[in-house]
C-alpha cells in the first residue's frame, strides 16, 4: 500500500486554495463601540417614540373635552393643530437625518454620540446608498409575514461579529465608524 502524495498539487481533485480578499477596510477609520452604536439607534428612536407617545396621550385628552356642545370646535381645532405641529416635526426630523446622512453620513444619534457611516473603503456613504441599499432591502426583509422577525432580530446581533458589522452594514458595503 503506498501512502498518498503530501502536496495537493498532485491531486486534480482537491479544492483550491485560494486567498479571500475580505474586502478593502481602511485603517485610518476606528469601526464605533457597540454600544456607541446601540446608543445611537436608542437616540434615533426615542425623538420619534417621545413625540409621538406625547401626542398619543395630548389627543385622547384634548378630544375628550369635546363632550360640550360650545367647546367642540374648540377641541377639533386643537387636536388638528397638535396632529399637524407632529406631521411638520416629523418631516423636519427626515429632512434634518437626510441632510446630515448626506453631508456627513449621520443621523441625529450618530451626530450627538460622534460615530458616521462610510463605505467599507473609507469614502463616504451617499445618500442613495442609505436609503436604498442599507435601510430599505432590511425593512423589506422585516415585513415578510412568519419570518421577518427572524431579519429583524438577527440584524442588530450581526454587530456581535469581529467586524461589528450588522446585516445592513454588509448588504450596503458600510461600516459605523467613529467620526473625527
Amino acid at each position: 500500500m503506498s501512502t498518498p502524495p503530501s502536496s495537493s498539487a498532485s491531486n486534480p481533485y482537491a479544492a483550491p486554495s485560494a486567498r479571500i480578499d475580505p474586502g478593502v477596510i481602511d485603517d485610518a477609520h476606528e469601526p464605533a463601540e457597540r454600544v456607541t452604536r446601540l446608543g445611537a439607534a436608542i437616540i434615533d428612536f426615542a425623538v420619534i417614540a417621545v413625540p409621538a407617545i406625547l401626542l398619543a396621550i395630548l389627543l385622547p385628552a384634548f378630544a375628550g373635552r369635546s363632550g360640550e356642545p360650545s367647546n367642540s370646535g374648540a377641541s377639533e381645532f386643537m387636536v388638528g393643530g397638535i396632529g399637524i405641529v407632529f406631521m411638520i416635526y416629523g418631516i423636519g426630523l427626515i429632512i434634518l437625518n437626510c441632510i446630515w446622512l448626506h453631508r456627513h453620513g449621520q443621523t441625529v444619534g450618530k451626530r450627538l454620540l460622534k460615530v458616521r457611516i462610510v463605505r467599507t473603503s473609507g469614502e463616504p456613504c451617499s445618500l442613495l446608498r442609505v436609503i436604498f441599499a442599507r435601510a430599505l432591502p432590511v425593512g423589506l426583509l422585516g415585513s415578510i409575514p412568519l419570518v421577518g422577525w427572524l431579519f429583524s432580530l438577527g440584524d442588530p446581533l450581526m454587530i456581535f461579529r469581529e467586524d461589528r458589522r450588522c446585516l445592513h452594514d454588509l448588504i450596503a458595503d458600510t461600516r459605523v465608524v467613529k467620526a473625527a
